[in-house]
């Protein structure tokens, strides 16, 4: 509040108390079955179809899960996640490489990016770096026949914590993981080799910048080590050169902690074929010595001793020997996962990609539900294409229901073999427990072979169709249309695999089977909008939506009410919000009843809310609504007109 000390025109804003109430989706799909590839532990999101193929890959004969995924996107969905179940025993191609030591070691291992036979026909390519072939190397990633890669990483190396360290640098693949060899047997100790012999004498350009094994640069000054005992007479020599270089970075001091302390004491400087040759004195994948220039370049000595890189010397890492080595003519490429041993080239053992147990029970597809739908809360459709079991249907529907929010619903297949009406009418029998959370339809659908395989349709699930349409709808009408009649036409089917007639749907309809008709006029249509539910209340598949839906709106609207002081204030303030998003509903017709009093109520007051609920801490909001509900039997009459007079 502004505080008055002159005569004038005070402004301030103050809250209007409204907090709008973002409108729930109600058409985020998830997706379990088998698919080619893709990950075992998660579900991910995907937008279209083509993001689903380069993650999952194609069209595989024992799932109908990208007919499904393809069938959703073609029918109006926009966003759904996908769940990969695999076979018990599915593992990774892996294929190991060794080093360039002698004797040769395990380097590392790659693997298949995820489970399954797919990875067998990844192919892989190493090399020398580009910008650093003494330290680094490239992998190239190649799949099936492609004779271009499909991912191509440069410069890679072996020493952990590096910006471009292997296993970082391929953590995205979407084709393999690379698993380095922890105990690297074969790491040496790095060194710094001169470009040529050194040009003497040095003068008065004494001075270098030294740093081993990434202790930090130092500057040294050779003038240190001229002297009698243990000291150097000059620096007119090669050997005296060398010694002194030695001398005076033994006496330096550690900078880092982490530093070995033998990194310095044991580090020497030697002559080998002519040039200088300064060695760290501690092994490992990071030991290195790099020398620069001083910050006095009056007395640099770097370009007369042709030390340093910018120099032309050369410096090798430890971990540089640690690099799997290049691919030799005989094996240009290696084949993950399907690759005759290489002498001297692959040492670990190599494992075929499986998709492990061809025969899969309804369980994994069960235990899906929960370990990996739990954690994610925008899911509100649920389908298991193709997966035509009762037991599985009831499951799926009791999950919907018992999720936090109770803010699912699951659709369900028959079985592909349910083509009667007493086939259709025991699967529902045999589905338990029964709730409102879910609908199943049939039959199944033909579409064309998207593999070319087969010249004449195929026979599809129909929850993919069905969950496009759900989505499609969803975004035309809203969630309380139903998702059916003649504007629910389903694209991308050819055909039914049985068509239905009146009489068979008036034997399956108290039963609460939907299903797909086909009419000459409409085409391929959802002619049912049942839950699989014996209570009439909740019967209607866009009441039991539009319940899901305005729960998790109201839900996700309010959080802000939460530790806020529990009276009138902030009753009126909830009755507010939640009177003004259900106004807007109204407003799209969303309820029955001609007036807002008539479709709707909200009610948070002292009757709903007591003493002793505000003693406890609870404020109670009472919603409720008038639904729409299908007009399922539209019941014509026709009579004469007689006694008209001519």
């Amino acid at each position: 509040m502004a505080i008055p000390t002159y005569p004038g025109v005070y402004v301030e804003e103050v809250s209007s108390g409204v907090r709008p109430i973002t409108a729930a989706s109600t058409s985020t799909a998830a997706f379990i079955g088998q698919a080619e590839k893709g990950s075992l532990t998660e579900a991910i999101k995907i937008y279209n179809f083509t993001q689903f193929q380069n993650l999952y890959g194609g069209f595989i004969t024992n799932s109908y899960l990208a007919q499904a995924v393809y069938q959703f996107f073609n029918n109006g969905g926009s966003q759904c996640y996908i769940v990969r179940v695999a076979g018990k025993n599915a593992v990774e191609a892996s294929i190991g490489l060794s080093d360039r030591g002698t004797p040769a070691q395990p380097s590392l291992t790659i693997k298949a990016a995820s489970p399954g036979l797919w990875g067998n026909a990844i192919k892989v390519e190493t090399k020398d770096g580009t910008l650093d072939p003494n330290n680094e190397f490239s992998l190239t990633v190649f799949y099936g026949n492609d004779a271009e890669p499909c991912e191509s990483y440069d410069n890679l190396s072996m020493v952990p914590g590096a910006p471009n360290f292997v296993q970082t640098a391929t953590s995205n693949s979407k084709f393999i993981r690379v698993e380095v060899n922890s105990s690297y047997p074969n790491a040496a100790t790095g060194t710094s080799r001169g470009a040529s012999a050194p040009t003497l004498p040095l003068s008065q350009k004494t001075r270098l910048s030294i740093n081993i094994c990434n202790d930090g640069y130092q500057e040294i000054d050779l003038q240190e080590a001229m002297g009698t005992g243990d000291k150097v007479s000059d620096l007119n020599s090669p050997e005296n050169v060398a010694a002194a270089i030695q001398y005076v970075v033994r006496k330096l001091n550690l900078q880092l902690a982490t530093t070995k302390s033998e990194a310095f004491s044991n580090f020497t400087c030697s002559i080998e074929n002519n040039v200088l040759l300064l060695t760290a004195g501690a092994k490992g994948v990071a030991s290195s010595v790099s020398v620069a220039p001083p910050a006095d370049r009056g007395k640099d000595a770097t370009a007369s001793l042709k030390l340093g890189r910018h120099c032309g010397g050369i410096e090798t890492l430890g971990g540089a020997v640690t690099r799997p080595v290049n691919n030799s003519q005989a094996v240009p490429r290696y084949l993950v996962g399907d690759h005759a041993l290489a002498a001297g080239v692959v040492t670990d053992s190599i494992v075929a990609g499986s998709d492990g147990d061809t025969t899969i029970d309804d369980q994994p597809f069960i235990d899906a539900f929960k370990k990996r739908l739990d954690h994610i809360s925008d899911v509100s459709l649920l389908a298991v294409p193709g997966r035509g079991s009762n037991v599985l249907v009831g499951e799926g529907m009791n999950y919907c229901a018992n999720r936090t929010l109770s803010d699912c619903f699951f659709i369900g297949d028959v079985g592909s073999n349910d083509k009667t009406v007493d086939g259709l009418q025991k699967f529902v029998s045999g589905i338990s427990p029964k709730n409102s959370y879910g609908a199943i339809y049939a039959p199944w659908l033909l579409m064309l072979d998207p593999t070319g395989k087969s010249k004449e349709p195929i026979a599809v699930p129909p929850s993919g169709f069905v969950a496009g349409m759900y989505a499609k709808t969803d975004a035309q009408r809203g969630v309380w249309k139903a998702p059916a009649g003649t504007a629910a036409a389903l694209a991308g089917a050819t055909g039914l695999v049985i068509n239905f007639n009146d009489k068979d749907q008036g034997d399956l309809n108290p039963v609460n089977v939907n299903l797909i008709r086909q009419f000459p006029a409409a085409g391929r249509i959802i002619w049912g909008a049942r839950t699989i539910t014996s209570d009439a209340e909740w019967r209607y598949i866009p009441v039991r939506r539009m319940a899901i839906f305005l729960r998790v709106s109201i839900y996700n609207g309010i959080q802000w009410a939460v530790f806020e002081p529990n009276d009138e204030l902030l009753w009126s303030q909830l009755r507010l919000n939640i009177k003004s998003f259900m106004m807007t509903l109204f407003r799209r017709g969303a309820f029955q009843g001609s007036t807002p009093s008539q479709a709707f109520f909200v009610k948070c007051d002292s009757e709903t809310t007591t003493q002793d609920d505000i003693n406890l801490g609870i404020v109670n909001v009472l919603v409720g609504f008038a639904p729409l509900k299908p007009a399922e039997f539209v019941m014509v009459k026709i009579s004469q007109k007689a006694g008209q007079s001519s």
